[in-house]
C-alpha cells in the first residue's frame, strides 16, 4: 500500500512540475477545454433555473370563465356553485365587469380608449384556480381540455380561456432545449477529448528518449503511464474549472438583467449557479475526460515506440 500510495504521488508531482515547467501550452489547453466546457455547462445552469419557474407557472394554471354580455349579476352568482364543484377544481374568483374595466384603465394607455366608450364591453368573469402538482404539465393540459368542455356546456358561458396550448408549447420548448444541450455537451466533450488526446501525443513524443531509459531501467508500464494519466486529468479538471469559473461571471450581468425584467412585471426570478453536487459531478466528469483521453492517446503511441 504505501509503494502505490509513493508511485501515484511521485507520478503526481512530477505531472504538476512538468506543467509549470511548461505554462504557455499548459495554459492554452486548459483555455481551449474550459471555453468548450463553459458552452453546454452555461445551458444546463440556465435549464435548471428555468425549471422551477416553468413548474410554477403550470402549478399556478387557471381557466377564465367569460359570461355573456347580456347575463345579469344573478347569473354570474348561480353560475359560482357549479364551477367550485367540477372535479379538480381548488377554488374560483369572480371578477365583475366593472372590476375588470378599473383594472384595463390601469394599464398604459387605456384610459383613454376606454374614456371614448359610450359602455362598458367587457363581461362578467371566473377564473378558475386548479389543484395540481408542478411536475404534471401534461396532466395540466389534460385536465384543462376536460374542464373547459364541461363548463361550455354551462349556461351564459360565452367564452372559456384555457392556456393548455401554451403548456404544451413550454414542455416541448424544454425537451427540445435538453435534447439540443445534451447533444451539444457530447460533441463538445469528444472535442474537449481530442485536444487532451493530442497534448498527451505531443508529451510522449518530447519525452520518448526518457521512456526508453527508465524502461532499460526496469520501469514498468503503469509507471510509465502514469503521469500522462495525471497530466491528463488535471487538464480536464483545470478546463472544468475553468468553464464553471466562465459560467458564475456570466451569471452576474444575466441576473442584472432578469432585476430589470422581473420589476417591469412585478416578479422575481434569479439565475442560480448549479447545485454543488452537481458542481462536483461537473468536476469529476471533466477529469474523467481528460483520464479517459490520456489513456487512449498513451496506449496508442507506447505501444508505437515499443514497436520502433
Amino acid at each position: 500500500m504505501r509503494s502505490w500510495w509513493r508511485g501515484h504521488t511521485y507520478a503526481l508531482a512530477n505531472t504538476v512540475a512538468r506543467l509549470v515547467r511548461q505554462p504557455l501550452s499548459a495554459l492554452l489547453n486548459v483555455l481551449v477545454a474550459g471555453i468548450a466546457l463553459s458552452l453546454p455547462l452555461a445551458g444546463f445552469t440556465l435549464l435548471l433555473s428555468l425549471q422551477p419557474l416553468s413548474g410554477r407557472l403550470a402549478n399556478e394554471a387557471e381557466i377564465s370563465v367569460f359570461l355573456s354580455l347580456d347575463a345579469v349579476r344573478s347569473d354570474a352568482e348561480h353560475l359560482g356553485p357549479d364551477l367550485r364543484a367540477l372535479p379538480g377544481v381548488a377554488s374560483a374568483e369572480f371578477v365583475s365587469r366593472e372590476s375588470a374595466l378599473e383594472r384595463l384603465k390601469a394599464q398604459p394607455g387605456m384610459a383613454e380608449v376606454i374614456a371614448a366608450l359610450n359602455t362598458n364591453p367587457l363581461p362578467d368573469a371566473w377564473v378558475l384556480h386548479l389543484k395540481l402538482s408542478a411536475s404534471e404539465t401534461r396532466s395540466t393540459a389534460a385536465l384543462q381540455e376536460t374542464l373547459a368542455t364541461q363548463i361550455r356546456a354551462l349556461p351564459r358561458v360565452a367564452y372559456v380561456q384555457i392556456d393548455s396550448d401554451w403548456l404544451r408549447r413550454m414542455e416541448a420548448l424544454m425537451r427540445f432545449l435538453r435534447i439540443g444541450l445534451s447533444l451539444l455537451a457530447i460533441a463538445l466533450g469528444v472535442a474537449v477529448v481530442a485536444v487532451i488526446f493530442n497534448t498527451i501525443r505531443l508529451q510522449v513524443l518530447t519525452q520518448r528518449d526518457e521512456i526508453e531509459v527508465v524502461r532499460l531501467m526496469g520501469a514498468t508500464d503503469a509507471f510509465i503511464r502514469r503521469p500522462f494519466y495525471y497530466m491528463g486529468a488535471l487538464q480536464g479538471l483545470a478546463g472544468g474549472a475553468l468553464a464553471l469559473g466562465l459560467v458564475l461571471l456570466v451569471l452576474m450581468p444575466l441576473n442584472e438583467a432578469a432585476a430589470d425584467f422581473s420589476r417591469l412585471y412585478a416578479a422575481r426570478f434569479v439565475f442560480s449557479p448549479p447545485p454543488s453536487m452537481h458542481i462536483l459531478a461537473f468536476l469529476a466528469l471533466t477529469a474523467s475526460l481528460g483520464w479517459i483521453a490520456a489513456i487512449l492517446s498513451v496506449s496508442r503511441h507506447l505501444a508505437g515506440l515499443r514497436q520502433r
